[in-house]
């Protein structure tokens, strides 16, 4: 399996992606991602470079958002000046579900992390999820806070503000070959505003 970076004609299949999570997601009884993500956040993302996909021949297995840029009202700011990247959106194909390809893209965003000069790696998860919140557990992340103060990026309430971080790490054990752009070193944000 290739990663690469997404482009413009991806958008219909990420869409579509988070509409088989949700579908998933609510036969286990969460309510996580119900609500649409716009289109044109996703297309911004796509074209910041931040938006990577999974190939498997010709069809798409998996697609991870890594940015060294935090959801605005989580991180603290002494947590923002360290240098870090941020997971978002991680979401395997259920064609390709029960092979770890998550963790595999976890292990691989922070090798992209390390590369480009970040100390961590971090994420937020929804906060009514516990079995993510576990698999994230299992893959060595740990757990800094819940925040359920502030808004959603796609309106209502926060919903996603169960924060965890690990160690940015050298890890090519994620076996898939990499075609993305080499990572270029982060900045860290101006937290002074």
């Amino acid at each position: 399996m290739i990663i690469e970076s997404a482009t413009v004609d991806d958008v219909a299949k990420l869409l579509a992606f988070r509409e088989e999570a949700a579908a998933w997601l609510s036969e286990l009884g969460s309510d996580q991602w119900r609500r649409p993500y716009p289109a044109d956040r996703l297309l911004a993302t796509i074209e910041a470079g931040t938006v990577f996909m999974v190939r498997d021949g010709d069809v798409t297995a998996a697609t991870i958002t890594l940015s060294p840029d935090a959801e605005a009202g989580l991180w603290s700011g002494e947590e923002l000046s360290e240098p870090s990247m941020f997971v978002n959106k991680l979401t395997v194909a259920r064609t390709h579900a029960g092979l770890d390809l998550g963790g595999r893209l976890l292990d691989w965003a922070g090798d992209r992390a390390y590369r480009s000069g970040a100390s961590w790696l971090r994420l937020d998860a929804w906060t009514t999820n516990a079995e993510l919140q576990r698999y994230y557990l299992r893959h060595d992340f740990e757990h800094v806070r819940t925040v359920t103060e502030g808004g959603a990026v796609n309106g209502g309430p926060r919903v996603s503000g169960w924060l965890a971080q690990r160690p940015a790490r050298l890890d090519a054990a994620h076996g898939l070959t990499d075609r993305a752009p080499v990572p270029t070193s982060i900045r860290l944000p101006d937290i002074s505003r």
